[in-house]
C-alpha cells in the first residue's frame, strides 16, 4: 500500500509536498531551505554554469515546475518547463571586499526570505565571489516541496566530483518539455470524474485509517487499531513542554549564527556520555538555549523542540518528502552535559517508537483538500515547538564543484511559525551547526552568538575536545585546522 501523503506517480505531488508548495505563497509558511558552501577557490564561471546545465539535464526536478489544476480535479504535477532558462536559476554576485562570512550569511538571509517563483522550477544557485584568498561561496536555495534534507543530498550528488580535475562526463540529453497548462490538467481530471474526486477523498480517509491497521496488525478500519492510532497520534501532536516566554513573538525578520567543529570531536563527546552524535548535537543546542535564558534572567527547565526523523527507504526517489517529527521536552535546565545527553537519548528512543509517528503524513491528504485560509489558520494554531533541530549527514570525503573544493557546508532551514531552526551538517570530517532564528524572539544577537558557542563548548569538553569555532568571525575556515579567531574581521 502506498504510504499516506506520498504520491503514486513520480511526477505527482504527494499530499505533504502539496502542503509545502502551497505554503510558498505566504512569507510565514514559506519552506525554502538553503545550503551555504564555502569553496577553497573561485570556479571558472563558464565551467560552473556548465556544471549546472548538465545537472539540470540529469536531474529532471531541476527543470520541472509545478502545474496546479485550475479546479482541484487532479493532483498537482511536476512537468518539464518548456520555457526553462538556466540563467534565471544560476547567478553570481560579488560581496564588497574585504568580505566576511557575516556578509555571506546576511546575503543568504535575503535570498532565503525572497519568494521563489512558483511558475518556474523551484531552485536557484548563487556563486558569491570576492572572499579573501580567492575563495568563494555557493548558495543553493530550493523549496522544501522539491525534497527534504536527506533527499536533497541524494538529488544533488551529481553536482559534485570526488577530485578537483575529473575526467569529462558525457553531456546528458535534454529532458522533453511538457506544455501542460493549469486548464489542461483540470480537463484531464474532469475526464475521470467522479471517480478521481471520490477516489481522492476516499484515499485520504483510507490512508489515515489504513496506517492504523498496518501499524497495529489489524485489518484496515478495525476499531481497536484506529483507536490506538488516534491515541498515539494525540501523543505525537501534543506539545512536549510549555513554550518559552522569551521565544513567543514572531516577525518576518531572521538571522543566522553558526559554529563548526570536527566530527570526530563531537563523536567522542557523544560516546563519553553514552549517546549518539545526534544526542550530543541536541545537547549542545539545549545548552545554548539554557545559557541564553539564564543570561536574560528567565531560567526554565524545558522547552518544546521538534526533531525531524528520516523515513526514507533505499527504494524511495530522491524527490519528495519522507520525514516525521519527534516532539521533545528539551532539557535545557539540565546543566550537566552528560545527564542532558542521557535525557535526550531516552526521549528520542521512546518517542520514535510511537505508532503514529507519521501522523502528519497520514492526515496530509485530508489537509490538502482544505482552502488556503483554513489551512493557514490551522497551521498557526497547531505549532507545537519553539525550536526545530535537523541533522543532515552529507559526504564524508572531499568533494569538489567545478574544480573548487567544498570546505564547509552550512544548512539554513525555514521558520514555519517557530522561533528557531537549527541544522547540523556533517561533511568532509567537519560538523557545522547553523541556528536561524526569528529576531522578534531572539533579540540579543551578540549574546546568542556567544551562547551558541559556549553551549557546544560544554558538550565537546566531555571528550577534552577543543572549543568550536564561532564561524561568523572567520570568513573562510582553513582547509585543515582551525582559523585564528584573533586575526579575523567580524
Amino acid at each position: 500500500m502506498t504510504e499516506p501523503g506520498v504520491s503514486t506517480s513520480p511526477d505527482e505531488l504527494g499530499a505533504v509536498d502539496q502542503l509545502l508548495h502551497r505554503g510558498e505563497a505566504n512569507p510565514r509558511t514559506r519552506s525554502g531551505v538553503m545550503a551555504l558552501e564555502l569553496l577553497d577557490s573561485t570556479p571558472d564561471w563558464e565551467t560552473y554554469r556548465t556544471n549546472f546545465e548538465n545537472a539540470s539535464r540529469a536531474i529532471r526536478r531541476l527543470r520541472q515546475k509545478v502545474v496546479m489544476p485550475t479546479l482541484p480535479t487532479a493532483a498537482p504535477r511536476w512537468v518539464v518547463d518548456p520555457d526553462f532558462n538556466l540563467d534565471f536559476h544560476v547567478r553570481r554576485v560579488r560581496v564588497p571586499e574585504p568580505a566576511t562570512l557575516r556578509q555571506v550569511l546576511d546575503l543568504a538571509e535575503v535570498t532565503l526570505q525572497s519568494p521563489l517563483d512558483i511558475s518556474r522550477p523551484l531552485w536557484s544557485a548563487t556563486l558569491i565571489e570576492g572572499l579573501p584568498g580567492g575563495r568563494s561561496a555557493q548558495l543553493l536555495h530550493l523549496s522544501h516541496a522539491v525534497t527534504d534534507g536527506v533527499g536533497g543530498v541524494e538529488m544533488f550528488a551529481q553536482l559534485y566530483d570526488l577530485e578537483r580535475e575529473p575526467d569529462p562526463r558525457p553531456t546528458p540529453p535534454l529532458p522533453i518539455p511538457e506544455d501542460l497548462s493549469a486548464n489542461d490538467l483540470m480537463r484531464q481530471g474532469l475526464n475521470h470524474l467522479p471517480a478521481s474526486l471520490l477516489g481522492g477523498v476516499r484515499g485520504a480517509v483510507v490512508g489515515a485509517v489504513g496506517a492504523a491497521g498496518k501499524v497495529f496488525g489489524n485489518p484496515a478500519g478495525a476499531f481497536s487499531g484506529v483507536l490506538g492510532y488516534a491515541q498515539s497520534g494525540a501523543r505525537v501532536m501534543r506539545r512536549a513542554a510549555e513554550p518559552s516566554p522569551l521565544l513567543m513573538r514572531r516577525s518576518l525578520s531572521s538571522r543566522t549564527e553558526a559554529v563548526d567543529m570536527k566530527l570526530s570531536d563531537l563523536h567522542r563527546a557523544a560516546k563519553a556520555a553514552g549517546g549518539s552524535i545526534n544526542d550530543a548535537y541536541l545537547a549542545g543546542v539545549s545548552a545554548a538555549l539554557r545559557l541564553y535564558h539564564e543570561a536574560l534572567g528567565v531560567p526554565i527547565a524545558t522547552l518544546p523542540m521538534a526533531v525531524p526523523v528520516n523515513l526514507r527507504h533505499d527504494s524511495d526517489p530522491a524527490g519528495g518528502n519522507r520525514f516525521a517529527g519527534v516532539n521533545l521536552a528539551a532539557p535545557i535546565g539540565t546543566a550537566d552535559p552528560a545527564k542532558r545527553i542521557k535525557k535526550i537519548r531516552s526521549q528520542m528512543t521512546h518517542r520514535r517508537d510511537e505508532a503514529a509517528l507519521d501522523v502528519i503524513g497520514a492526515v496530509a491528504p485530508i489537509l490538502s483538500l482544505l482552502p488556503d485560509a483554513v489551512l493557514e489558520a490551522m497551521t498557526g494554531s497547531v505549532i507545537g515547538s519553539d525550536v526545530q533541530a535537523s541533522n543532515v549527514p552529507v559526504y564524508q570525503g572531499d568533494t569538489f564543484i567545478a574544480g573548487s573544493k567544498v570546505l564547509r557546508q552550512y544548512g539554513i532551514g525555514p521558520l514555519p511559525g517557530i522561533a528557531m531552526m537549527v541544522v547540523l551538517v556533517s561533511r568532509g570530517g567537519w560538523c557545522t551547526v547553523s541556528a536561524r532564528y526569528d529576531r522578534a524572539s531572539v533579540t540579543d544577537e551578540e549574546l546568542f552568538a556567544r551562547c551558541l558557542k559556549a553551549g557546544f563548548d560544554e558538550v565537546l569538553a566531555l571528550a577534552g575536545a577543543p572549543a568550536p569555532t564561532a564561524v561568523p568571525a572567520a570568513c573562510c575556515p582553513a582547509d585543515v585546522g582551525r582559523p585564528d579567531p584573533e586575526g579575523v574581521q567580524v
